[in-house]
Parts: C-alpha cells; sequence; structure tokens
C-alpha cells in the first residue's frame, strides 16, 4: 500500500498537468473553428467578432491558450468555468433537461474541468509552477 500512496503522490500533480495541457487542447479547437474555420468545417471567416459567438470564440481560444501555457491558470480556468456554465444555460438548456439529448454534456464537462483547475492550479508542468520556482534577486 505504501508504494501506491507513493506512486499516487509522485504522479498526482503530473497528471493534473496532463489534464490541463489535452483540456486546453481541446478548447482551443473549438474557439479555433469559430474564428477561422479550423480544424474541419465550421464558421467561414470574418464573422462579427462583437457576438456572443464572437465573444465567445475569443475566450476559447486566448484562454485555452493560456491554460495550455498554465499562465494564469486559476483565474483564467475560473473565467472559463463561468463561460461555460454560461454557454450550456443559455445554448443548451433551453433545448431540454437532460444534458445528452440537449448536446450540453462537452460543455458541462468542460465546466467542471476548468472549475476543478481553478482549485487545483495548473500543476508542475506549467509556466505558473516555473515562474513560482525562478530564483528571485
Amino acid at each position: 500500500m505504501v508504494a501506491s500512496d507513493s506512486l499516487a503522490t509522485v504522479w498526482a500533480p503530473r497528471v493534473l498537468s496532463i489534464l490541463r495541457i489535452v483540456a486546453a487542447f481541446l478548447f482551443i479547437a473549438h474557439g479555433t473553428q469559430k474564428l477561422f474555420g479550423l480544424p474541419g468545417p465550421g464558421t467561414a471567416p470574418p464573422f462579427d467578432l462583437m457576438t456572443l459567438r464572437g465573444a465567445s470564440a475569443i475566450l476559447e481560444s486566448v484562454g485555452g491558450g493560456l491554460l495550455l501555457l498554465g499562465l494564469f491558470t486559476r483565474p483564467v480556468a475560473f473565467l472559463l468555468s463561468g463561460h461555460m456554465a454560461f454557454a450550456y444555460f443559455i445554448a443548451h438548456a433551453p433545448q431540454g433537461f437532460w444534458p445528452i439529448l440537449n448536446k450540453g454534456e462537452l460543455a458541462i464537462m468542460f465546466c467542471f474541468v476548468f472549475l476543478y483547475l481553478a482549485a487545483a492550479g495548473g500543476g508542475p508542468w506549467s509556466l505558473d509552477a516555473a515562474i513560482r520556482r525562478a530564483p528571485t534577486r
């Protein structure tokens, strides 16, 4: 049992970083699809950035990029968690109660992953951690 606890102690922070990186990479794809139509079929640019869809594209691309780097992880993750809650209640919930039927399960999953990252931070493989470790003069 001791070896298992030791393994968890070593790997839990690293897996936190992996969760942050993978979630951010997937989230960026949503923003870039709205902004540039890439990857895959998306809204053909240009479109109005001063709309909810435009603001969403910017939040997803820039916020996802900051999360990917692990820079300002806690405040960015908190903002993106609220963004995903808002997206769920504006776009998905009016289509029905069950998330699997209203296609909102991904918004809910991102919301709670980002809420977790807001509480837990970016992990050891983040710019936030590198900045904390940097020697001061």
